[in-house]
């Protein structure tokens, strides 16, 4: 019996293999994508990848009635709908770079990217004063990850596809890590209700805050070493295969095949799909990338100015366009990126963007905009209302018990669709 590590081809038949394998160059050598896309056809494929790209002539309708003071409902409508494409744009782009990396390095670049928008419009609103608008909103944009964008890839994804699995590896590190936002935000409420009978009570709960978003900070940049660096190869996935291997105790340990998964649980085997090829090329992904990012920031800008004035037209209160409207708007690019390739069966590059991007907002958005407010002035904390901080803690229970099997189903997004829509009647209602 023939060792199945060895080649299975007699001489004669090598020397058969060889013939035609001269006779056919291409079967031995593929064309390599990136020499034949130059910048007229990279430019075509940005513009035809997606049928929402005809509502960027949004974006010029917001600059001007931004620049002309027209009413706030007309500036924030024209922004809202004109960084919709911007995202889809920005998702394109990061899921071009995924190709030509990794999964692991596509999820980071598009919650970082995605990301900017929650930094612009907490650093604009700051400036402003509104630090209410500015905790609503960083809870908003956790919770908007964690249950909406989440919830959607399960829900989508689940629909199309029985069961969908994921690297558990990195999503639990992930969940992990969350948690550590349960601990910054439950003991600097802790801290300000024993502090609250000692004199100059406030100063010391900023001081807690500022030191504590330090700590997050460095905690943030720990993990991008061991997720970029020391453990990257816990963190990578092959979906050709759907196999992960797992190397333990000095030992590797295969997980069964996507196959072997599908007889022993009785999910339907899906047909093989062909390999994804770049269509841009990567000098012109990295700059529509950035391209847009200051686009975003742009429109970004003018729906900050006209938080107010929504509040006051459509009877809103400010929590509630805190806690839900900006967080859409900043994490369309997320929802967006996420949906699609869950569509595609890639469950960890959508896990990478939603975790991920929830984890950022938690280890680094929050902490950067409190000491943000430290350098300008601005009093801003980490203690947020008992509401607030009770759908904070529930919420990352919720999403860790969800993804403990590394497997997703359509039940399960609508669990998380079902908690953030009780979560948006809640601030209705306020």
């Amino acid at each position: 019996m023939p060792n199945e590590y060895q080649p299975l081809l007699t001489n004669d038949n090598h020397h058969m293999n060889n013939h035609h394998a001269t006779d056919n160059p291409d079967l031995y050598q593929l064309p390599n994508p990136r020499n034949r896309i130059n910048f007229k056809t990279s430019l075509k494929n940005a513009f035809t990848s997606s049928s929402l790209n005809v509502l960027l002539i949004f974006i010029p309708f917001g600059i001007i009635s931004a620049l002309f003071n027209m009413s706030d409902t007309t500036i924030f409508l024209c922004n809202f709908i004109g960084i919709i494409p911007l995202a889809k744009l920005l998702g394109y782009s990061t899921e071009e770079l995924s190709l030509r990396t990794s999964e692991t390095v596509g999820g980071l670049l598009n919650s970082t990217f995605g990301n900017a928008v929650e930094l612009i419009i907490g650093v604009m609103a700051l400036k402003n004063g509104l630090i209410d608008v500015v905790q609503s909103s960083m809870v908003g944009s956790l919770l908007s990850n964690l249950l909406l964008v989440l919830g959607m890839c399960f829900f989508c994804g689940g629909i199309k596809y029985k069961y969908q699995t994921f690297n558990s590896t990195s999503s639990n590190t992930s969940a992990s890590l969350l948690v550590m936002t349960i601990f910054m935000v439950v003991l600097p409420v802790a801290f300000n209700h024993e502090d609250m009978d000692k004199e100059d009570d406030h100063s010391r709960v900023l001081q807690f805050s500022r030191y504590t978003s330090v700590i997050m900070l460095i905690m943030y940049s720990l993990y991008l070493l061991f997720q970029l660096k020391t453990h990257a190869r816990y963190f990578k996935s092959n979906n050709n295969t759907n196999q992960i291997f797992i190397r333990s105790n000095s030992m590797e340990y295969e997980s069964l095949s996507q196959q072997r998964r599908n007889e022993e649980e009785g999910r339907q085997e899906a047909e093989p799909e062909n390999p994804e090829e770049a269509t841009l090329s990567l000098s012109f992904a990295i700059t529509l990338l950035f391209v847009v990012t200051v686009v975003i920031s742009i429109c970004a800008e003018f729906l900050v100015d006209s938080i107010e004035g929504i509040s006051q037209n459509w009877n809103l209160s400010p929590s509630f366009v805190g806690l839900i409207l900006l967080p859409i708007v900043g994490n369309a690019a997320e929802h967006v990126t996420a949906i699609t390739v869950a569509l595609k069966n890639k469950m960890d590059l959508a896990i990478g963007v939603a975790l991920g991007s929830s984890m950022q907002v938690s280890l680094m958005v929050i902490p950067f905009l409190v000491i943000t407010g430290w350098v300008i002035g601005v009093d801003l904390s980490l203690v947020f209302n008992l509401f607030e901080t009770v759908i904070i803690f529930v919420s990352v229970l919720i999403v860790n018990q969800l993804i403990n099997d590394g497997k997703s189903n359509w039940l399960e997004g609508a669990m998380l669709l079902s908690a953030y829509s009780i979560i948006a009647i809640a601030y209705w209602l306020i």
